[in-house]
Formats: structure tokens, C-alpha cells, sequence
């Protein structure tokens, strides 16, 4: 596989994003976007995935499933290690009396389902209690993996079974 071409816009645009989301939790003034700086995020992210895909699927005719996730799993799980063990031994040290829940939401980060986990247990993003789960914001994160999951098999079967004009005009539609 050749070299891709390296944007710094790229990677300036995902650290607005990220300041957005940043500066709204922080409540700063003027710093009401943090939605819109997830939405930025997933989309760059989204665009980023996409043409490293095609990419492969160009250069070699097709691109290893398997070798894509533990890619990613490569690049996001010893950071995801290493948050949950720490929410975890702030919760004992800290805040004993929510260590069962943030168990149970650490279990549910550590599978990348948060953002359904929450929804069973009907979490609100927006609930007003003094101190909100340690682990909740991970519901954008489950929701980048579950892309990760689905998205390269959609593009795998598009791109191999269908005539070269399907893909550009299915990615396009998506």
C-alpha cells in the first residue's frame, strides 16, 4: 500500500472539534457547539476511514477485514485500558458509593456498547444530579467503534460484488 497523503487541515479541523466539545463541557462563553464538534469529529473521522479503505480496495483489489479492526484496536483500546482502570480506581477511592455503576458502565465501554447501555438504562446525557457517571460521555466513542464495525463491511461488499459505479454513487447516498 503507498503512502497516503498526510492533511494537517485535517488534523486541525478534529482539534476544533475536540475544543468545541472541550469548551462547552467546561461552559466556557461562546463555546455552545459541543454537538456540532462531535458531529465535526465523526464526519472527519467518517472521511478519514472511508478513503483509507478505498485506498486499499484501489491499490490491491480488495483489504483484509480482520487486519482493519486490529488496526484500530491496536490504536484505541490501550487508551480505552487505561481510562476505564482509572474511572475505576477513582470510583473505589474516591466514590465508593458508584463503584457498582461504573463497573457496569466500564463492562459496557470495554465492548463499545455505552451508548446502548445508557439508552437501556435510560441515562440521559443531560441528567441533572450532582455527579454524573464517571464513564458517560463514552457513548461517542461506542458510537465511532460501532462505525468502525460496520462501515468496512459495507464497503467490502460494495466494493467487491458490485460494477465500479455503485460504490461511489452507495458511499454518496450514505
Amino acid at each position: 500500500m503507498t503512502e497516503s497523503r498526510y492533511l494537517p487541515a485535517l488534523d486541525g479541523l478534529r482539534a476544533c472539534a475536540v475544543l468545541a466539545v472541550i469548551g462547552y463541557h467546561a461552559e466556557l462563553p461562546h463555546f455552545t457547539g459541543g454537538f456540532l464538534g462531535v458531529e465535526v469529529f465523526f464526519v472527519v473521522s467518517g472521511y478519514l476511514i472511508t478513503a483509507l479503505l478505498l485506498r486499499e480496495l484501489r491499490e490491491a483489489g480488495h483489504f483484509s477485514l480482520l487486519s482493519f479492526w486490529r488496526r484500530r484496536a491496536r490504536r484505541l483500546l490501550p487508551a480505552l485500558f487505561a481510562l476505564l482502570c482509572g474511572a475505576l480506581a477513582l470510583s473505589l477511592t474516591r466514590a465508593p458509593d458508584s463503584l457498582v455503576q461504573t463497573r457496569s458502565d466500564a463492562l459496557a465501554a470495554l465492548f463499545y456498547v455505552s451508548n446502548w447501555w445508557q439508552v437501556v438504562h435510560h441515562h440521559s446525557y443531560f441528567m441533572d444530579v450532582d455527579r454524573p457517571p464517571l464513564l458517560l460521555h463514552l457513548w461517542s466513542l461506542a458510537v465511532e467503534e460501532q462505525f468502525y464495525l460496520v462501515w468496512p463491511l459495507a464497503v467490502a461488499i460494495f466494493g467487491r460484488r458490485a460494477p465500479r459505479w455503485v460504490l461511489p454513487v452507495a458511499l454518496l447516498g450514505g
